[in-house]
């Protein structure tokens, strides 16, 4: 059984305790996620950024620091967690907002490359300090903490 993979079928009669277990911790994740999601989202709004416009322009950003001025769609898809098709419109609506642009590959006329304006980074600074206190605050609240920082 892969990830990526088809998962194969199961025998139900197999769970054990520790399928059960680990079910819980499944459930526990997903919830701490939601709460801490919910609170990026209430925190950023004073910044007009949701939770997942905020990731990706810190995606852009640190590749921008990174010598890279331009990242590939496709690339920053594997580091935000949405869909390339809720990628793409995330991105239309950053470039409206003046906060990204886009541009096609020279080479490759498949690729379509985004990169951070100089108003995203300002925009994406002023909103880090927001949105580590609330990573702060909501790890400290919740079980994420031992996800986030290996803690327990």
């Amino acid at each position: 059984m892969s990830v990526k993979g088809d998962v194969a079928p199961v025998d139900v009669s197999t769970c054990t305790p520790a399928d059960d277990a680990l079910a819980e911790q499944w459930h526990r994740l997903m919830r701490d996620y939601s709460r801490m999601t919910c609170a990026l989202d209430r925190a950023l709004a004073a910044h007009e950024l949701t939770s997942s416009e905020f990731e990706v322009l810190e995606q852009l950003e640190l590749a921008r620091a990174g010598d890279r001025a331009n990242v590939r769609m496709a690339d920053l898809a594997e580091h935000v967690h949405l869909s390339q098709s809720a990628l793409s419109r995330l991105v239309a609506r950053l470039e409206k907002d003046g906060l990204a642009t886009r541009s096609m590959c020279e080479s490759d006329r498949r690729s379509v490359f985004t990169a951070i304006t100089d108003s995203g980074r300002q925009r994406y600074d002023a909103a880090r300090p927001t949105q580590r206190a609330v990573l702060r605050a909501e790890s400290a609240e919740c079980g994420m903490r031992e996800y986030l920082c290996g803690e327990e």
